[in-house]
């Protein structure tokens, strides 16, 4: 039976595998025997511990129950009631461990009315001590049945710890012996493995990979386009003897088709290639190339005679082209240096006509500002008039108020005169009373005294009074005079005002018509702008075209030339 190489890789690795699985099954069985006796171990401690505790808790108990027969005191009784609890809740939790293993299950039965009877003998103990004395509890303790129950249940307990080490020690000898079969199971189904896998790969290498390597080699030369190399083929049905029979037919076809190419290279169109398939994409492609070189070449050879024929009369025509443009362009040019100067002009009356429009439009500026001042000037003369006219009647009511303040002084005056009277005729009557009237004489000096003061008082009020009388009346003379001035003031600035008014308005009108030539000659600048624009863009026109005749001329050369380079190239094709 000849295998293919397919076959031969399943065959080598699903060996080792095969043997890798057995190792898994063991070592997953190995392991699972491990944690079974684990858990066993788990449960014989388990058993152990509850022994212990449900022993140590009957010691607990007792304990209490002798302290309290003692001493009598109920803080004793705290170990002998924990005690009676846990120890009930140990052999509850021992019966369900040991459920599984009937001799330990009828041990752990055994020791349920052991526990009872115990119990009861430490009750009946507390119970008479409390009820009665010391000595009747002490009786009961004495009669040993208490002893007799602990005796009996540590019998019990050692003999269920001793079964629960034999199978302790049994599960521990099974456990080694499976650990140690899986170990050698492993270590020496690896190995196999192993060796397994390094003879199938050492088969596939020599029967697969040299192969493959000759070949790869064969096809990083044909890579390169070395097509020397002669690939070996034997017998082989398997898929490196199709591989390598499939690379010698490649390696002639591409023999052939590179000595066709050849000759094709050598100018003979006439080689003749027969493709290996229909499906046989170079050849056929290599076919069809050679047929569009024919007709291609054919064609050229009849366009090269046509091509020659128009490219000289292309060159006639863009000769005489390239003469009429270069005439246009001068006189283009030409034509746009005297628009180019009428718009220089244009643009010069342009700025003077926005001169003089900026000129009226401060003229109208400055007629309104003074109009404005004018009307300003004539509001404040009025105001001042009106001032004026209240100065003066100020100044009146000053100079009646000024009067009515003689006539005080006056009245004043005469009051001082009298009171000097009385006072000399008061002193002249003192001096008549003798020793009495000299208090009275006292104030009859006084009264002179003041009488004195008030007339010089008088006097000096009657000297302001007539200096402030001149003032008033100089005031109301120049109040007059001001006020005289102010109308004629009036009326200059009513006369000044329409003067500046028919001034501003004759600035207006020129300022507009200013503004309508200024406007007029930035249009005519505009439509100037837009003439030498227009004029050079024809003169770039011009110019292109005088540039893209003379490529045209360059390029029917070129073309010409061309045709004649084709027609060498194509006459050294055999069709």
């Amino acid at each position: 039976m000849r295998w293919n190489v397919g076959t031969k890789i399943s065959v080598g690795f699903g060996i080792t595998l095969a043997i890798f699985v057995l190792v898994g099954a063991v070592s997953y069985q190995g392991v699972t025997k491990q944690t079974e006796a684990a858990s066993w171990v788990a449960h014989t401690r388990e058993v152990q511990n509850q022994l212990t505790q449900l022993l140590s808790n009957l010691q607990d108990a007792e304990t209490g129950q002798r302290g309290y027969v003692i001493t009598g005191v109920d803080s004793y009784l705290a170990p002998y009631t924990d005690g009676t609890v846990r120890a009930e809740e140990n052999r509850r939790r021992l019966a369900e461990l040991v459920s599984d293993n009937p001799r330990q299950q009828a041990r752990a039965d055994a020791l349920a009315p052991l526990i009872a009877d115990k119990f009861a003998e430490l009750q009946q103990t507390v119970d008479l001590r409390k009820t009665r004395d010391f000595a009747a509890a002490q009786s009961v303790v004495l009669s040993d049945r208490g002893k007799k129950a602990m005796d009996s249940l540590r019998t019990i307990m050692r003999e269920m710890n001793l079964e629960e080490e034999a199978l302790l020690k049994t599960r521990a000898e099974a456990a080694q012996s499976d650990a140690r079969d899986a170990k050698w199971t492993i270590v020496f189904g690896t190995l196999m493995a192993l060796v397994l896998a390094g003879l199938a790969g050492l088969l596939l290498t020599r029967n697969i990979a040299g192969p493959l390597k000759n070949l790869t080699g064969i096809a990083e030369r044909i890579t390169a386009g070395d097509l020397g190399s002669d690939v070996t083929v034997n017998d082989r049905s398997d898929e490196v003897g199709v591989l390598a029979r499939a690379f010698e037919r490649m390696t002639r076809s591409l023999r052939t088709m590179a000595g066709a190419a050849e000759q094709i290279a050598g100018g003979d169109l006439r080689v003749s290639l027969q493709p290996q398939s229909p499906s046989d994409v170079l050849g056929n492609a290599f076919v069809r190339m050679t047929d569009n070189l024919r007709r291609q070449i054919g064609g050229i050879l009849e366009g090269t005679a046509v091509l020659g024929s128009a490219a000289s009369e292309i060159v006639a025509s863009t000769a005489q082209l390239a003469s009429g443009a270069s005439e246009s362009a001068a006189a283009v040019t030409e034509t746009t240096t005297t628009v180019e100067e009428i718009r220089q002009t244009a643009q010069l009356a342009s700025q003077k006509a926005r001169t003089v429009a900026d000129s009226a439009q401060k003229a109208v500026q400055i007629s309104h500002t003074g109009r404005k001042s004018t009307e300003d000037v004539a509001a404040g003369m009025g105001r001042i008039r009106t001032q004026m006219e209240a100065i003066a009647e100020s100044m009146m009511r000053l100079s009646e108020q000024s009067q009515t303040i003689g006539q005080i002084i006056a009245t004043v005056e005469d009051l001082a005169a009298q009171s000097n009277l009385l006072a000399v005729n008061a002193a002249i009557e003192a001096a008549k009373a003798g020793e009495h009237g000299k208090g009275f004489g006292v104030v009859a000096q006084e009264v002179k005294s003041l009488a004195e003061q008030s007339r010089q008082a008088t006097d000096r009020v009657r000297t302001i009074l007539s200096d402030i009388q001149k003032a008033t009346t100089a005031a109301v003379m120049a109040t007059e005079q001001g006020g005289k001035a102010v109308e004629a003031g009036g009326k200059q600035t009513e006369t000044a005002g329409e003067s500046i008014a028919a001034l501003a308005s004759s600035v207006t009108e020129a300022a507009q018509a200013a503004t309508q030539i200024a406007a007029s000659s930035q249009q005519q600048l505009i439509g100037m702008d837009q003439v030498a624009g227009a004029m050079e863009n024809i003169k770039q026109a011009s110019t292109q075209n005088v540039a893209s005749a003379k490529q045209l001329e360059t390029a029917a050369r070129n073309i010409d030339d061309l045709g004649r380079r084709l027609k060498q190239l194509v006459e050294n094709y055999a069709v």
